[in-house]
């Protein structure tokens, strides 16, 4: 059987019979595309209201903040990648839903979240 294995953006071919295995690199992986984190459905109410004033960025699932890619006052655009949230061992991209000012960011690299909790403001 052979599989094109991905490794560190670098895409291998790899041939697979019982008791052998022979792997031949063939070049560059293409760009991965963004990934498209989709909104709760309904998610809970956070306990407590965002320092800033705008437009919550939530979490969509719980999980783990590995990088926070936003800082207060950054000017940012729908779609930018503010936060990375590892979740079930993936690691998700948490984007900004419209274009404005980061008006305070909620959560510290480290932090555990659950579903719904307010990460950063936009106004």
């Amino acid at each position: 059987m052979k599989y094109i294995v991905t490794i560190n953006e670098k895409q291998y071919e790899v041939e697979v019979e019982r008791g052998k295995a022979v792997a031949a690199y063939i070049g560059e992986a293409p760009a991965p595309a963004p990934a498209v984190a989709a909104a709760p459905a309904a998610a809970p109410a956070p306990a407590a209201a965002p320092a800033g004033s705008g437009e919550p960025v939530t979490a969509p699932m719980p999980g783990k903040i590995l990088d926070i890619r936003c800082q207060n006052g950054q000017a940012v655009k729908s779609g930018d990648v503010l936060f990375i949230l590892e979740a079930m061992k993936m690691e998700n991209e948490i984007f900004a839903g419209k274009d404005g000012t980061v008006t305070s960011v909620c959560v510290e690299t480290g932090a555990t979240v659950d579903t719904g909790a307010v990460l950063a403001t936009v106004q």
